[in-house]
This record gives structure tokens, sequence and C-alpha cells, in this order.
């Protein structure tokens, strides 16, 4: 079976911050991207960080870049999001999901969300 556990969140003061980590199974990092993004009460989904599994490379919105960032444990096909200077505005259910690169474009799998929630 393929699972995407994210874990993580937390109430937190805004100006604090918090480590979301995405724990893969059932698949391996090879040929993905892993993305987080997040969904706030009333609002469109937004995609807000991503790295390449093959490279590393890394893509953020700009309303977390700076302040958000992606990293890779490959070795543990974990996926960690630290957050940094958290603002009201970063309260969000938050998903890790996995996109096939390659030959296995096309692939798509969602974790469960993580609720994060900033108060100010």
């Amino acid at each position: 079976d393929v699972q995407l556990q994210a874990s993580g969140g937390g109430l937190v003061q805004a100006g604090g911050s918090l480590r979301l980590s995405c724990a893969v199974s059932g698949l391996t990092f090879g040929n993905s991207a892993i993305a987080w993004f997040r969904q706030a009460p009333g609002k469109e989904r937004e995609g807000i960080a991503c790295i390449v599994s093959d490279n590393d490379d890394t893509v953020y919105s700009d309303s977390v870049k700076g302040r958000f960032t992606i990293a890779s444990d490959n070795a543990k096909n974990t996926v960690y999001l630290q957050m940094n200077s958290l603002k009201s505005e970063d309260t969000a259910v938050y998903y890790c999901t996995y996109w096939g690169t390659g030959d296995d474009y096309g692939v798509e799998y969602w974790g469960e969300g993580t609720q994060v929630t900033v108060s100010s």
C-alpha cells in the first residue's frame, strides 16, 4: 500500500516555528517530486513547496519563500517542511503529495493532512 503520512502540525504562536514530516511508504523517491500543499478554510488549495528527488531542486510559492524550507531524507523516505516566522495566514491543513516524473509521470498520491494553527 502507498501511504504518505504527514505529521508535526499543531498550534503555535505567530513568529514561531514548526517542522512537518511526510513519511512515504510503498514508493521510492526516484523519479518523483514531493510537494506540500495547504488549504485554509474558505480558500483554494495552494501549492507551497516542492522538491525533486533526483537533483534536490526546490520551488517555493511567494507566500512562503524565505520562511519555509523543504528537505528530503531519501534514506528515510521522508520529506520535511521547516516553517519559520509563522503568520496567522499560514493557518491551514497541510498535505504532502507525491508526483511521478520521467517514466512515472502521471503517478500522483495525496496523504492525509495535518492541521497547522497559528495564533496571533
